[in-house]
């Protein structure tokens, strides 16, 4: 009898048996990761658990109660354990600090508003981590980000999650195609984060009920600032909040304090209209203030464009696509003017309101749910 000469594909789309694919699972602890490996171990891959120990984990341990990486590794660990695979921890204190944690203290002292965690996933998890992986021999590396992979007619496409209040595609844009080729999202498909946990009890996984972090990791309690002024000491210099006439109304004790688009905490009264952040001068230590209307943005210039189309992103002059300015708003339509190869303008056609240089642009299709990259906003319209 013939051998069939073109065995069928694996569910990591593989054409050999799962025992025979090896597949290196990033870890964090949470249950997104946790049930990706539980799974993967259930079908019989060859399955290398991966935790990365980001930051200073004997002070996050040191601290009663928080929600802390130290704990984070022992729950991927344990995980490991009851599942029968190996796993490691990787010390990635120095990469981490250096790609991530230093750009993010920069970039809120330059007046921007940072986005590290897209920063973690392109310079550390699909960067280093991956090539640890290939270090491995492993066939792909699988995370519990909620965003799909498909086949499309010209290889890999990065498309939205099924889920689209889980969607993360806003922090994945900057995946690149040899990235893409090698990577697997094994619950973007899923209905809803119900879906996920209904899995993790179906594996007897005690993270199963474990909470979603909401906070940046090496910013536990949101306070952006106070992590800054440790970075960066006397980083928080006093100056003037001025109206968008260049009138003096009050005082600050830093611009880190702030950014675009806040309304609240500006210590400001007796105004006959509410007041926002319109814009962030670092190097005369001003906190500019207006009304609303001064906040909408038609035309975003935006840099650092990883593009995921089939053709060159130069090879027209226009596209007609949705763009997300914010991880917490949908796609709006805009049209996007190419200006180099990695530097486009983007036109609004309904303007968005605290547009922030420091933020993502993220490229989305009209008609479908596939991501086409997306680049910086660098500098205000």
């Amino acid at each position: 009898m013939a051998l069939d000469q073109n065995p069928p594909l694996n569910s990591l789309g593989f054409a050999k048996p799962p025992s025979e694919t090896r597949v290196v699972v990033a870890m964090s602890g949470g249950v997104d990761s946790s049930v990706v490996a539980a799974q993967l171990a259930d079908e019989g891959y060859d399955v290398v658990g991966v935790t990365l120990q980001l930051y200073d984990h004997g002070a996050a341990l040191a601290k009663k109660g928080a929600c802390c990486a130290g704990i984070d590794i022992h729950d991927a660990r344990r995980v490991a354990e009851e599942k029968g695979f190996p796993h490691y921890v990787l010390d990635y204190e120095n990469i981490f600090q250096d790609a991530v944690i230093d750009e993010f203290a920069d970039s809120y002292l330059a007046g921007a508003t940072p986005v590290p965690c897209i920063r973690c996933n392109e310079r550390v998890k699909f960067k280093d981590l991956l090539e640890t992986a290939k270090d491995l021999e492993a066939d792909c590396m699988a995370t519990g980000h909620y965003i799909q992979r498909k086949i499309g007619p010209n290889g890999p496409e990065l498309h939205s999650a099924a889920d689209a209040r889980r969607d993360q595609s806003y922090f994945l844009f900057s995946t690149t195609p040899e990235q893409l080729d090698y990577l697997r999202f094994p619950l973007g498909h899923l209905p809803d984060k119900d879906a996920t946990r209904a899995l993790a009890a179906e594996y007897g996984l005690a993270v199963a009920d474990k909470p979603d972090s909401q906070d940046i990791c090496f910013v536990p309690n949101g306070n952006y600032a106070q992590v800054i002024e440790k970075l960066r000491p006397g980083a928080a210099e006093p100056g003037e909040i001025v109206d968008h006439t260049g009138k003096v109304v009050g005082q600050h004790n830093g611009v880190i304090h702030y950014t675009i688009g806040q309304r609240r905490g500006l210590g400001i009264g007796g105004l006959s209209e509410p007041i926002y952040v319109v814009k962030l001068d670092v190097d005369k230590k001003q906190v500019i203030v207006g009304p609303k209307e001064l906040l909408s943005t038609r035309i975003i210039p935006v840099r650092e464009i990883n593009w995921l189309g089939d053709t060159p992103f130069e090879s027209r002059k226009e596209w007609h696509m949705a763009v997300k300015v914010r991880s917490t708003r949908p796609p709006r339509e805009a049209i996007i003017r190419p200006t180099g190869p990695t530097t486009a303008e983007v036109e609004l056609l309904t303007p968005e309101e605290g547009v922030s240089p420091g933020q993502a642009c993220v490229f989305y299709d009209n008609d479908s749910s596939r991501i086409f990259g997306g680049g910086w906003i660098w500098r205000g319209a």
